[in-house]
C-alpha cells in the first residue's frame, strides 16, 4: 500500500483527504505545520507528499528545500489558494512535481496523485559520488570532461553514441522524438536535452499522455477558466502555460485522444493557445519533446496519430537502445541504485557479489532499466550483510539466468527438480514435450478423440511449449503467447500445472 503525506494547516482539508484518500487504497499520514510535516517526511519515509504552500510556521518554499534534501525522489504535490502563473512555475522550479490549486477538487487530486507515483524516477539524473567499486564492490565513475553535468553517462557505445547526438540537438529548438521500450528512460533522456539547452533555467514539465482520461486532456494539456464546464471550480493552469519559456515532454504521445491531437495541432502551428472557457489568447515559447514506444508513422498508418502533427514533431529524433542492448551500462546503474535504496533504508551495504554481478549481466532486462530499479530495491531491503546476494534476488530472474550460464552439479540437481504437472479434471491430455520422469508418470494418455479433447491437448502442447522456451518466465511466456499474465495464470491453474 502506497502511502501518502498530507501536510496543511487546514485540519478540514486533512480530514477530508485523509478520509477519500484512504477509501482509495492508499495509507495516509498528515501534520498541521511545516516542522512536523518535514519531521514525518523523515520517519514516514512516505512515497508523495501532498503539502499546503502557505502554512503558519513556514514558507512553501523552505519546506520544499528541505523536503527535496530530505527525500529527493519522493515526489511533492503542492496545494494553494493565490493561483496564478508565476506561482506555478516557481514551484515547479523549486522541485515540485505538480500544482494543485484551491479550493480543493478530490478527483483531480487523485488523478495528480497517480501521474506522480506512475512517473518512472530518472535512471540517468544522477551522480555517482567517488570511491565506489562495482563487482563484489562499486566501481568508481568519475564524470568525464564531456560529461553532462549532474548525470551518468553509460560506458556502452550505444550510450555514448546517444549522448554525441544529445550534444548535438539539445543547444537547438528543434522538436525531438525520442524512441525507446517501455522503462528505458525517454524521460531522462528528455531531462538531459533541456537541461543541456539554453532554456536550463527555465521549467521543465513532463505530462504522461497513457494516465490521463480523455475528458481531461484538454483541460490538462491548455489549462480552464473557472465555470468553463461541471467541475471546473477554480482557474485550472495547464502543461502548456507551466512550460512557457522551457520545455514541454509529451511521454506516450500517442494514447492522445484523436480530437486532443487537432487541438494540439493547432496550437504547436501557431504558438498561441486558449484556455478552455476563454476568448484570450495567451502567447507560447515551448519547447516540444515527445516519446513513444511505438513509431508515429505506424501510428499514423494505423489511425491512430494524425500525420501531419507527426510531420511537425519529427524534426529529430532519437532511439535509446533497450538495456540489453547495453551489457556495459548495467553495472552503472545498479550501482547507483543500490546507493539511493541503501540510503533510504538506512543500510551500509558495499556492493554485490560476483554471482549477483554474472545474473545481472546474463539476465535480459525485458523492464529495462525501471525493472532493475526495482529488482535492486527488493534486494537491497532482503540483504542482510555487506554484499547484495543472489538469495535476494527474485526468483524469475534468477532461474532464468542459472538455466543460461550454470551447468555445475547443483544447479543440474536444481533444473531437475520435477515439475507437478497433472492432466486438466474434464480431458485427460498428453505432455507434448520432455519432462522430468516424476511428472511424466502423472500424465494419463487421453482416451477419447472428441473436438473438445483435441482443442485442450494443443493448447496445453502450446503452454508446455513457450513456457519451456520461456524458461518458465511467465510474463515472456504470456507475451509469447498474446495473452495477459492474468490469462496465463488461470490456464495454469486450468490445467494444474504448478
Amino acid at each position: 500500500m502506497e502511502k501518502i503525506l498530507i501536510i496543511d494547516d487546514d485540519l478540514d482539508i486533512c480530514t477530508l483527504l485523509n478520509r477519500f484518500l484512504a477509501r482509495k487504497g492508499y495509507a495516509v499520514v498528515t501534520a498541521n505545520s511545516g516542522q512536523s510535516g518535514i519531521s514525518l517526511a523523515d520517519t514516514e519515509r512516505p512515497d508523495l507528499i501532498l503539502t499546503d504552500f502557505r502554512l503558519g510556521d513556514m514558507e512553501g518554499s523552505e519546506v520544499l528545500k528541505q523536503l527535496r534534501e530530505k527525500l529527493p525522489h519522493t515526489p511533492v504535490l503542492v496545494m494553494t489558494g493565490y493561483s496564478d502563473i508565476r506561482m506555478a512555475v516557481n514551484v515547479m522550479k523549486q522541485g515540485a512535481f505538480d500544482y494543485i490549486s484551491k479550493p480543493i477538487v478530490p478527483d483531480e487530486i487523485l488523478l495528480s496523485i497517480q501521474r506522480a507515483l506512475a512517473a518512472p524516477i530518472s535512471a540517468v539524473n544522477v551522480t555517482l559520488p567517488e570511491g565506489n567499486h562495482q563487482t563484489g564492490r562499486l566501481k568508481s565513475h568519475a564524470p568525464s570532461a564531456n560529461q553532462p553535468s549532474g548525470y551518468v553517462v553509460g560506458d556502452s557505445p550505444q550510450a555514448q553514441a546517444l549522448y554525441k547526438q544529445i550534444d548535438l540537438v539539445a543547444p537547438t529548438n528543434y522538436s525531438v522524438i525520442i524512441y525507446g521500450e517501455s522503462g528505458a528512460g525517454k524521460e531522462s533522456i528528455a531531462r538531459m536535452i533541456h537541461d543541456r539547452s539554453p532554456r536550463h533555467n527555465q521549467p521543465f514539465v513532463a505530462m504522461d499522455c497513457g494516465a490521463i482520461s480523455k475528458d481531461l486532456a484538454n483541460s490538462e494539456l491548455f489549462g480552464h477558466e473557472k465555470g468553463a464546464f461541471t467541475g471546473a471550480l477554480s482557474v485550472k493552469i495547464g502543461h502548456f502555460e507551466l512550460a512557457n519559456g522551457g520545455t514541454l515532454f509529451l511521454d506516450e504521445v500517442t494514447n492522445l485522444p484523436y480530437d486532443v491531437q487537432v487541438a494540439l495541432l493547432r496550437v504547436v502551428q501557431e504558438r498561441r493557445l486558449k484556455r478552455i472557457g476563454s476568448a484570450k489568447e495567451i502567447p507560447l515559447d515551448v519547447r516540444i519533446l515527445v516519446a513513444s514506444n511505438e513509431r508515429l508513422w505506424q501510428a499514423c498508418r494505423k489511425g491512430k496519430f494524425r500525420e501531419d502533427l507527426y510531420h511537425r514533431f519529427n524534426e529529430f529524433t532519437l532511439e535509446l537502445p533497450p538495456l540489453r542492448e547495453r551489457r556495459d551500462d548495467i553495472m552503472l546503474f545498479a550501482t547507483r541504485f543500490l546507493q539511493d535504496t541503501s540510503r533510504e533504508l538506512g543500510k551500509q551495504i558495499q556492493g554485490f557479489s560476483d554471482d549477483v554481478v554474472q545474473i545481472f549481466m546474463q539476465y535480459p532486462w525485458y523492464g529495462n532499466v525501471r525493472e532493475l530499479k526495482n529488482v535492486i530495491k527488493r534486494a537491497t531491503l532482503l540483504t542482510d550483510g555487506p554484499l547484495v546476494e543472489a538469495k535476494s534476488l527474485p526468483f524469475e530472474i534468477a532461474y532464468y539466468t542459472r538455466l543460461e550460464v550454470d551447468d555445475s552439479p547443483e544447479q543440474q540437481k536444481f533444473e531437475h527438480q520435477p515439475i507437478i504437472i497433472a492432466p486438466p479434471v474434464a480431458v485427460p491430455i498428453t505432455p507434448p514435450v520432455a519432462v522430468p520422469a516424476a511428472a511424466a508418470s502423472r500424465v494419463v494418455i487421453p482416451e477419447k478423440t472428441d473436438l473438445k479433447a483435441v482443442a485442450s491437448s494443443a493448447e496445453y502442447d502450446m503452454i508446455m511449449q513457450v513456457l519451456q522456451e520461456a524458461r518458465f518466465n511467465k510474463s515472456k511466456a504470456a507475451h509469447m503467447l498474446g495473452i495477459d499474465r492474468k490469462t496465463l495464470y488461470n490456464k495454469l491453474k486450468n490445467y494444474n500445472i504448478e
